[in-house]
């Protein structure tokens, strides 16, 4: 099937914050990479765990200086793909006294590939994340023998 339409790879992260940070380069940086159309954002959920590990979700358009306010931008992102349980999930993740910025979102810049990839015939048969932090160690591990 020629010239097939195709989304770059969805993915989520689950970032962790000190229930007071400062969320405003975070989000900048975020809404960076939309505007460059890096990728295309489908959900931002905050949700804040108290000490006593109860939960609640932060409403966006409804939020002082401290904490989640780097986030209001993008109050009302909410494609439906975050679900109850992925919040019970992320929620039993996280420390208590935490907030997080739940994050679904399109790797846009990979559609291109991934179009040309398909119209050749091809197909993902296999798929994995490395954390950022196995890469540097690795390369720092590299640097060290050199």
């Amino acid at each position: 099937m020629p010239d097939q339409a195709a989304i770059g790879p969805i993915d989520f992260v689950l970032l962790e914050f000190p229930g007071d940070a400062d969320t405003t380069a975070c989000a900048e940086a975020l809404m960076d990479l939309i505007e460059r159309d890096v990728i295309h954002l489908y959900d931002l959920t905050v949700i804040r765990k108290g000490l006593d590990g109860s939960y609640s979700g932060v409403d966006l358009t409804n939020v002082t200086s401290e904490g989640a306010a780097g986030f209001t931008a993008f109050a009302g992102a909410q494609s439906g793909l975050i679900g109850d349980d992925d919040l019970a999930q992320a929620v039993e993740v996280m420390q208590p006294g935490t907030m997080a910025a739940m994050i679904v979102f399109e790797n846009t810049w990979a559609a291109p590939f991934v179009s040309a990839a398909l119209d050749a015939g091809g197909e993902v048969v296999a798929s994995q994340r490395i954390p950022a932090t196995a890469v540097v160690d690795a390369l720092e591990q590299l640097e060290a023998v050199r």
